[in-house]
């Protein structure tokens, strides 16, 4: 392919080095002369493993060049990749002057140019960078619509700075999210050949990845550190502990949990939370993201009462009510919250679960389900059929198997709340909504 990328950093000087090394020829493009003169000089502007040989080999074999006119690199590709930089504003905004810079000076030099352009982001951008930024840059720019003249997509980069070349030709995964189809075969066939898994999706799905990724790599380390500073405390080896916690593929290290969802609940979870973070707090021992634990999980109950509550309807039916499918634990459960507060709110409610029946609730388990709702008894039906004959809202807490065929069963006008992405359920449908998605 023939290729250009704008933004000879970190990034765009990996990306041109490595495509290039795959065959491509490829054209780098910075406003930065001395960028420019040592990539045509053969060497690299960046300090990275491996890519002052890639850069040089690649130069010498008159597959990369480089250059500083916007014009020269689009009229010798097909395909550009900005990969300029988005630093933070003093708010933590982003800001994206290069991108819109780049993306009007693309718009501008495609403008006369006769065959199809694909545009591609690299750079780390939020949902609706592409969409809403630059497609509107380069048809203004251009005089031309998307999908007739030109193309465009977002394509992430997942590479680390010193293991960036090895993180490129090794890739955990590929995420493509195009606007068009011709943009999107150009990148399938440009990556071709390439380990890890592809990913077709929507570019605002491809914009936010990075950032749930980097977002969780964060929270890995916060994590490990605070775990690691209570297991000081505590008088043992950190890492020793830690060895034993990713021994545990199942729930640890895993997609266990990590679905979005409703708040966590149980006998277990809440408790122990609150345990390490009061034997953190007796030793002295700040672990924020510990302590945000129990408030993140609140607030999520709060954010459910709002969605719920915005419907504006009183009578109000749960399919399930014990804080998870399978059991009748009812301690702690965020859905017995979420009914306690409505009907603090004046709804009239119902619910369905075939595991909960308090002729057979005994101990804490019925101690705390009458003392959060004494008059429980009144609120329990003994079938699906009484929550649609009574409900104008429907909230799904779990993917129980009896509640697969609710939406089928539902009459015209009622509303389904999916708390547990049913699988039956269809998203996108006037009375259907998820509570994250």
């Amino acid at each position: 392919m023939n290729i250009s990328v704008f933004g000879l950093g970190y990034v765009g000087t990996v990306c041109s080095a490595a495509l290039a090394q795959r065959g491509n020829q490829v054209i780098g493009c910075d406003l930065n002369d001395t960028k420019v003169s040592l990539v045509s000089a053969g060497k690299t502007p960046i300090i990275e493993k491996d890519i002052d040989i890639l850069v040089a080999d690649n130069v010498a074999a008159g597959r990369l060049r480089a250059t500083t006119s916007t014009e020269e690199a689009i009229a010798n590709s097909d395909i550009s990749l900005i990969c300029v930089g988005t630093p933070s504003r003093p708010n933590g905004s982003l800001d994206l002057t290069a991108i819109r810079e780049v993306a009007a000076s693309i718009g501008a030099a495609i403008a006369n140019k006769g065959t199809y352009h694909s545009i591609v982001i690299r750079s780390t951008t939020l949902p609706g960078t592409l969409e809403e930024l630059v497609v509107p840059a380069v048809e203004a720019g251009s005089g031309k619509k998307l999908g007739v003249g030109f193309g465009a997509a977002s394509n992430p980069e997942f590479m680390r700075e010193g293991t960036a070349v090895a993180d490129f030709n090794d890739p955990a995964k590929t995420v493509i999210g195009a606007l068009d189809e011709t943009t999107r075969e150009r990148l399938l066939e440009l990556y071709d050949g390439l380990p890890g898994e592809r990913f077709v999706t929507a570019p605002r799905i491809a914009e936010l990845v990075k950032y749930t990724d980097n977002a969780w790599h964060a929270v890995k380390v916060a994590f490990g550190n605070e775990i690691g500073n209570i297991g000081k405390a505590a008088g043992v080896d950190s890492h020793e502990l830690m060895n034993i916690f990713f021994s545990d593929r199942k729930l640890n290290i895993s997609p266990a949990y990590l679905l979005p969802g409703f708040a966590f609940g149980g006998s277990c979870l809440p408790k122990d939370v609150r345990a390490i973070n009061a034997f953190a707090s007796e030793n002295n021992v700040e672990a924020p993201l510990l302590r945000s634990l129990i408030p993140s999980n609140k607030l999520q109950v709060e954010r459910a009462l709002d969605w719920v509550l915005a419907h504006h309807k009183k009578k109000i039916g749960f399919l399930g009510f014990s804080f998870k499918a399978g059991t009748d634990d009812l301690r702690e459960s965020p859905y017995l919250e979420l009914v306690e507060r409505l009907i603090g709110k004046g709804c009239d409610i119902r619910v369905f679960d075939r595991n909960v029946s308090l002729a057979r609730l005994v101990g804490a388990n019925r101690a705390y389900l009458m003392n959060a709702i004494p008059h429980v008894a009144e609120l329990i039906v003994p079938s699906i059929q009484e929550i649609v004959a009574h409900s104008q809202i429907i909230v799904a807490t779990n993917r129980a198997p009896e509640y697969d065929a609710i939406a089928t069963a539902m009459k015209p006008g009622q509303i389904l709340l999916d708390m547990a992405r049913l699988p039956t359920a269809k998203a996108g449908e006037r009375d259907y909504d998820g509570i994250a998605w």
